[in-house]
């Protein structure tokens, strides 16, 4: 009995087997020939599709294989279209090098109305810039700024801060603000690498001052050489803007734009205008560039340099004009490596070296160079300028392809300004050696050449080549060139003559001691 039934379940298990055999074949053969495909194809289809299509079956004769068709894929979803106004991802938070690192004044409550106080708008981005290494703030264009006395100050703020200045920034002239006076009115102080650029204005309005207190002012004594016939000096100064509160302005004025105890500053593109005294003042600064930039102020403004320089070395001045009632630039002590090129100057009182050694002090000026200059209309050339009493030396310094037109003096040394009525006379002097004037070519409307040097200290080192200079005939006293203890030689020969140029070295010369030398 059990070997009746295991023969039966086996037969009927053959016999199963063989019906399900008979079907498969006859579903495979309904499907057609597009099913058999070679092995390579299918590895082909297997690599297309990027993964397996699961275990394979033989037919029973051990032909090709057939691969399961996996089931169609569900498309994805596309993505989810934002609401308008709402990102479809939050920004990320963090520093972005092209907004976080900008600060417009205008975010910080600045008005730009040119009658609001924006003062302290300027104080707040100021501070936020301070922060940011090479951020810059931004003043924008088509707004005018009321901006009282401010300092931008280091020494903690971080370096390299560019403070872009497109729109007009102006000073207020309520006397109240000043108090009873201060010597700078936009202060930048102790940074490195800090930039001021753009095409905006600095605007001192400082007609208020000039005309309150024009007599008050110590006078550039050069003006006592001049004699024009034609009565041509100006004695009066443009109408004043009237002061706020009616006021009288203190007699100490500020300078316009100061920067003091800085590394790397830059100053390109912006124009300063009108003054109270300085436009532009660099003050125990290393490594100075200006150019590109306008300084602005009418002739008969007293004391308004365009660019002063005190204390400062490795500066370089170049393609820039100057127009003011003072000198162009002045180098005053302290100063080293500087490289004045290519300037216009006029009206002013051209390009000075000093005043030097007031009150008995110490002046150390060196290496200076001036080159490629155009002056029009100036009362001095290049000029040199000490008081007597004082000590030091000037040394290394050259005047190269200057072109005056129409200017009183072009060249001149003077070894006993004053700035007052009259002063003491004294035997120190500050040492002058090693100047050169090449190629001074051009017009003058009093004197040529005044050099005036110390009695006790004459000047030695002294260079003249390729001097061409030429008088208007028309309404002034002309004089011959004056020379006084002036020592040197002439490379070739000077129109007119400079006869009174003494050649070689002074017979005796004091020596300066380590106390008077630099």
């Amino acid at each position: 009995m059990k070997g009746f039934s295991f023969r039966s379940l086996t037969f009927m298990l053959l016999i199963a087997f063989l019906v399900w055999s008979s079907y498969i074949e006859t579903c495979n053969a309904r499907r057609g020939k597009h099913w058999r495909q070679s092995r390579s194809a299918s590895a082909s289809l297997y690599k297309k599709k990027g993964k397996s299509h699961g275990s394979s079956h033989h037919s029973s004769n051990g032909g090709s294989v057939k691969p399961k068709t996996p089931p169609p894929r569900a498309p994805s979803p596309p993505p989810p279209v934002p609401k308008k106004g709402i990102p479809s991802k939050p920004p990320k938070k963090g520093n972005n090098n092209d907004h976080a690192a900008t600060f417009n004044v205008l975010d910080f409550g600045a008005k730009g109305d040119g009658a609001t106080d924006d003062t302290k708008a300027f104080q707040a981005a100021w501070a936020a810039a301070c922060k940011v290494e090479a951020s810059t703030i931004i003043v924008p264009s088509h707004y005018e700024f009321l901006v009282g006395p401010i300092s931008f100050s280091g020494p903690y703020c971080k370096k390299n801060i560019v403070f872009q200045l497109d729109g007009t920034i102006i000073a207020p002239t309520n006397s109240r603000v000043w108090g009873s006076g201060l010597l700078q009115w936009l202060d930048f102080t102790k940074l490195v690498g800090i930039t001021v650029q753009g095409e905006g204005i600095i605007d001192g309005r400082g007609s208020v001052w000039w005309q309150d207190s024009p007599h008050q002012d110590p006078f550039d004594d050069e003006e006592t050489l001049i004699v024009p016939s034609n009565n041509t000096v100006d004695e009066n100064l443009p109408a004043p803007i009237s002061s706020s509160l009616g006021g009288k302005m203190p007699s100490t004025k500020p300078t316009a734009l100061r920067f003091y105890g800085s590394f790397d500053v830059t100053v390109t593109g912006i124009t300063i205008q009108n003054s109270p005294q300085c436009h532009l003042k660099f003050d125990n600064c290393i490594g100075v560039t200006v150019f590109s930039m306008h300084a602005s102020s009418p002739g008969n403004s007293p004391n308004t340099d365009g660019i002063h320089l005190q204390s400062s070395r490795d500066v370089l001045i170049h393609n820039t004009d100057l127009a003011c009632g003072d000198d162009c630039i002045s180098i005053q002590t302290g100063c080293s490596n500087v490289y004045v090129r290519d300037v216009n100057c006029g009206p002013g009182h051209g390009i000075s070296i000093g005043s030097l050694g007031k009150d008995g002090t110490k002046a150390c000026v060196s290496n200076v160079t001036v080159r490629n200059v155009i002056m029009r209309k100036t009362t001095n050339g290049v000029r040199i300028k000490t008081w007597q009493g004082g000590l030091g030396s000037v040394q290394g310094i050259l005047f190269s392809n200057i072109q005056v037109s129409e200017v009183q003096i072009p060249i001149i040394i003077d070894q006993f300004y004053c700035d007052r009525r009259k002063c003491k006379n004294q035997t120190a002097a500050v040492a002058l050696s090693g100047i050169t004037y090449e190629k001074i070519r051009g017009t003058y409307t009093v004197k040529p050449v005044y050099l005036a040097c110390s009695d006790s200290l004459p000047c030695t080192g002294l260079t003249l080549d390729s001097i061409k200079l030429e008088p208007m005939q028309e309404g002034y006293h002309l004089y011959d060139p004056f020379c006084w203890q002036t020592f040197g030689e002439l490379l070739s020969p000077t129109l007119p003559p400079v006869s009174c140029l003494q050649l070689g070295k002074p017979a005796s010369n004091h020596i300066q001691n380590g106390h008077e030398a630099c």
